[in-house]
């Protein structure tokens, strides 16, 4: 057999079924026109989750919603009520903006654009909600704030038929800061540490303790404030003052803070402690150096989140510690009020006058919760490895020191009468601007430990 005869019999014995070309590829190439030239800067692309085209079909279709469901109404269907013209109006908006975002994007763009949009109109109601809470109360209230005897005096002295010129909540607002004082003073401590306890060791026993926490969550405020009752003031013999008030918010605030606290610990990175382990710390020394700071801002959240629970109660303080209309600064003798109780007692009054001083003390019962929160937010908000802007001046500070020290060693100032300032080094060097602020102070290398 010739050689051409070997070299085609692999061609005569091959398969009469071929595979017909591909006529075009699956993955999109871009085209030579389209591709940016060779010295051209590259056009940018925006990522911004909010596209113009997105805001004016959203703004045409809400307006066209309105619009049909006002003729629906008023024309052409016998309909009536204010929450169905919202949900109809709702729901034809949301088909509109489907269908004008077909005209333009496939069917997975136009899932992902209504889900989006019904997401964020969730959170516009929720927002919406939020809003009319608090200009509703701070609109009723709105007479009373404006008067400063209102801040600075108690109601010893005014009636329900005094004007709004008499009286005040400072006894309400003192009550307040003095039981939640003492409600975190003893729940921070107990609820850290029961979260340490729970998250460092694990067993039967922590098994058991979590689950009554998470038990206790769900626990009515009522049942907290009949259990001080009957333990401190009827079985123990106390009077109704504000520490029995405290104890009863701490109930509440304890599970809360230690179910949150707990969930923050176990977020903390395994190989943070088994680094701090292998370093020969302890087990209490990794916790308080190494897990407690990493985990500092979410700690701060469960403390936040306990406050919110035990600085709203009302049955709690009315059922250990009473109500007043006199201040008094001494948590364990004599009733105590907080605001809460007071805007119950105010808004269950037919007077006008002592409605609108309910208004007023839920606004500040807004505003002091707003400014505990934004305190405790400054003090314990930044995570583990963030700095405060003071800080990162100083570590730029310290790089720019050290850059220009490395500097002058490799140019021979120090040995050379190495007196020069810095303003000569840096025209010696050529440099018009200041020095870009470097993440962390540069090492020296091997040359510069030499010399």
């Amino acid at each position: 057999m010739s050689t051409t005869e070997q070299t085609e019999a692999p061609t005569a014995l091959a398969p009469a079924h071929v595979a017909p070309p591909v006529s075009s590829p699956r993955t999109w190439i871009r085209d030579a026109a389209m591709a940016t030239p060779p010295g051209a800067a590259e056009a940018r692309r925006s990522t911004a989750t909010v596209r113009t085209v997105d805001v004016i079909r959203m703004l045409g279709s809400a307006a066209a919603a309105v619009g049909l469901t006002a003729w629906l109404y008023f024309f052409a269907l016998p309909l009536q009520g204010q929450l169905g013209f919202v949900l109809i109006s709702y729901l034809i908006f949301l088909i509109l903006f489907a269908i004008l975002t077909s005209f333009d994007e496939n069917r997975i763009t136009v899932k992902d654009r209504l889900i989006a949009v019904f997401i964020q109109s969730l959170a516009f109601i929720l927002l919406l909600a939020l809003f009319s809470v608090v200009i509703y109360t701070f609109g009723r209230g709105l007479a009373p704030l404006g008067n400063l005897n209102f801040f600075i005096e108690d109601m010893s002295n005014a009636g329900p038929l005094e004007p709004l010129t008499q009286g005040g909540v400072l006894h309400a607002v003192v009550g307040t800061l003095i039981m939640i004082t003492i409600a975190l003073a003893i729940s921070i401590p107990l609820g850290l540490l029961t979260a340490v306890f729970l998250s460092e060791f694990p067993g039967r026993y922590a098994s058991f303790v979590r689950t009554i926490v998470e038990a206790m969550t769900a626990l009515p405020s009522i049942v907290a404030g009949l259990f001080i009752y009957a333990t401190l003031i009827v079985f123990l013999g106390f009077n109704r003052s504000g520490f029995a008030a405290s104890l009863a918010i701490t109930v509440m605030m304890l599970p809360i803070i230690i179910r949150s606290a707990d969930v923050v610990l176990r977020l903390v990175p395994g190989n943070l402690k088994e680094a701090s382990r292998a370093l020969g710390a302890s087990t209490w020394r990794t916790v308080w150096n190494v897990t407690l700071p990493t985990a500092r801002s979410g700690l701060t959240t469960a403390i936040i989140l306990g406050t919110a629970r035990g600085i709203g109660e009302t049955s709690p303080v009315l059922l250990t510690a009473g109500a007043t209309t006199f201040l008094n600064l001494n948590p364990f003798n004599g009733p105590m009020t907080s605001l809460p109780l007071t805007t119950f007692t105010f808004v269950k009054s037919p007077e006008l006058t002592m409605v609108a001083r309910g208004f007023g003390t839920a606004a500040v019962l807004m505003v002091l919760v707003l400014i505990l929160f934004a305190l405790a937010r400054a003090i314990g908000g930044r995570g583990a490895g963030q700095l405060s802007v003071r800080q990162q001046r100083a570590r730029t500070r310290q790089s720019r020191d050290d850059d220009y020290r490395y500097r002058r060693r490799e140019l021979g100032l120090d040995r050379n009468g190495g007196g020069a300032s810095r303003g000569s080094l840096r025209a010696r060097l050529g440099i018009g601007h200041p020095l870009p602020p470097r993440e962390s102070p540069a090492t020296p290398t091997r040359k510069d430990t030499k010399s």
